[in-house]
């Protein structure tokens, strides 16, 4: 349990990103581009932007983009590729404190964190959302597990977009609950496997 609590701290992702020299493809997340073509551009937040690959197609879109992130290396792949429109912020979103007014969109991709932690920073994903704003979270699905991906053995990790869903309070409306799918080949064997993702979009009522 020490080892998997280290996970969720900044010197976990500090140390892994320094270890290579890109840990991602540099491509945005499908189920950010797929929800968010249609919304008009405002004010977003990127919490656990990595290396800023969603971010920046944020920023080439319209969107006024805060990338929040643990990782100083990370940050710093992503300020690299000289995109306008984006604030690079060091923090964790758990302490992470919001301009008053919200953000018109609030997005998150995989931060997977265990049952109890992970209900309060949706919380605050939550609170980030200003009147009328999007909230989109896409995670790995828990069917994963089973179907043979290599992720770290611990189920509470993992929820399904109906899990996600049913976090949310009055005053919400759900655009978005789904489970795509991509195909995968596994990194060691090469065997042709399938991901599920959970993806969640959805709208804070304007007041």
């Amino acid at each position: 349990m020490h080892e998997l609590a280290e996970m969720f701290e900044e010197p976990f992702w500090e140390e892994r990103y320094r270890s290579r020299e890109s840990i991602w493809s540099g491509r945005p997340n499908a189920h950010l581009v797929a929800e968010v073509a249609g919304l008009t551009p405002g004010t977003a937040i990127d919490v656990g932007a990595g290396e800023g690959a969603d971010a920046v197609w944020l920023a080439r879109a319209g969107w006024r983009v805060t990338a929040l992130e643990f990782s100083r290396t990370a940050l710093a792949r992503g300020a690299a590729q000289g995109v306008a429109g984006i604030e690079w912020v060091q923090g964790d979103a758990r302490s992470f404190e919001p301009p008053s007014a919200g953000y018109d969109l609030v997005t998150s991709s995989f931060v997977h964190l265990p049952t109890g932690q992970f209900e309060a920073f949706f919380e605050r994903l939550v609170a980030m959302v200003g009147p009328g704003g999007t909230l989109l979270v896409g995670a790995h699905h828990p069917d994963d597990l089973a179907n043979g991906i290599p992720r770290p053995p611990h189920p509470d990790l993992y929820q399904s977009a109906e899990q996600l869903a049913a976090l949310l309070r009055d005053g919400w409306v759900v655009d978005t609950v789904a489970a795509p799918t991509a195909d995968w080949a596994h990194p060691e064997t090469g065997a042709p496997l399938k991901i599920t993702f959970a993806v969640l979009r959805a709208h804070r009522a304007a007041t």
